[in-house]
């Protein structure tokens, strides 16, 4: 198996490294350069993804060798959080990222650099295809959203998680919850040390309180639920995507990355028993649990149905509201066009 590369990203999300973030002249100029230093050996694409399942079909593509069949140098580059992968591709140390890097965090990357960001591919979820879910201890007496009100809540890491944990307590009727931000593979030993008493989290950390016996899922869905108002709505929460200096600099390489990518969708969606043997070594889901981990679906640029991107549309005006987007972006003008 390829070894991933770890990024040593620091966490944090400083005041100083915001304001330098929001130049986008100067961010845009730096994507270009390196760039043609690169160019003159082939250029190698630097893939940025977070240590979750939904990163699945990047994961097979990478061992399945379908990067490697289309002539392309991939590097792997494991992050601690989508926010940083984020930060990475706008300060050119990533070209692209995997799925299941937040739709949110890629969104306000566009907001301080515009036009830096193409998804070519989503994650949506929902009640059936699990991603997000809010899990408790398997003792507690919580049976709804509702009883969590006043409780500490855990979070993981990123302004997306923080502003969806905040807003899906506030519509569950969890009135005064704290949110705690704590990396999501710290959430199950956290509910069991009864450091929190529940977590806003993403799979595999449920499937994982589930097997060990320490926690329950309370709901799953809850985006869907009570950010898109239907349990059933797809929730894009995480996309793959490249810089536009990236597909500016080698068209032809992009394309063909993209098509061996939708390699990797197409194995796991026709495929998904065998598939999971790819999560290991990417993530923490290894031996029983990868035939337990729930699987996201996958919805490709050119796949995107109008009622897809109005549910898209919906869960990105929601950081308008709140204040996190200072203006309204579209996602039309994210999807990377052929």
């Amino acid at each position: 198996m390829t070894s991933p590369t770890t990024s040593t990203t620091p966490a944090g999300f400083t005041a100083s490294r915001r304001k330098i973030l929001q130049s986008g002249a100067s961010i845009i100029g730096a994507l270009g350069m390196p760039a043609i230093v690169r160019a003159q050996s082939g250029p190698k694409i630097r893939v940025g993804y977070w240590p979750i399942a939904a990163g699945l079909p990047f994961y097979a593509a990478i061992e399945l060798g379908y990067f490697k069949e289309a002539g392309l140098n991939v590097e792997v580059q494991r992050f601690a959080g989508a926010q940083q992968i984020m930060e990475g591709m706008l300060a050119d140390r990533c070209d692209a990222s995997a799925n299941g890097t937040g739709s949110g965090n890629i969104a306000v990357g566009e907001l301080a650099a515009p036009g830096t960001f193409k998804i070519f591919c989503a994650n949506p979820s929902n009640l059936k295809n699990v991603l997000d879910e809010v899990i408790v201890p398997v003792a507690s007496t919580a049976k709804t959203m509702a009883d969590l009100k006043g409780k500490r809540v855990g979070s993981g890491p990123g302004i997306q998680n923080v502003t969806l944990a905040k807003t899906i307590l506030e519509r569950g009727g969890a009135v005064g919850a704290t949110v705690v931000e704590l990396p999501i593979a710290q959430h199950v030993a956290a509910l069991a040390a009864g450091q929190i008493e529940g977590a806003y989290t993403l799979e595999p950390t449920g499937t994982i309180g589930r097997l060990n016996g320490t926690t329950r899922v309370l709901e799953a869905g809850v985006v869907s639920h009570y950010v898109l108002g239907d349990p059933m709505a797809p929730w894009f929460g995480g996309s793959a995507s490249l810089t536009s200096g990236f597909i500016k600099a080698y068209p032809a390489e992009a394309k063909k990355f993209i098509a061996a990518y939708g390699k990797g969708v197409n194995y796991v969606r026709s495929k998904p028993v065998e598939a999971r043997q790819y999560l290991k070594g990417y993530t923490a889901i290894e031996g029983a649990l990868t035939a337990e981990v729930p699987l996201a679906a996958y919805t490709m640029y050119n796949e995107f149905k109008p009622a897809d991107v109005a549910h898209f549309q919906k869960f990105f005006d929601l950081f308008s509201e709140r204040g996190i987007f200072k203006s309204r972006l579209m996602v039309d003008s994210m999807l990377y066009k052929a």
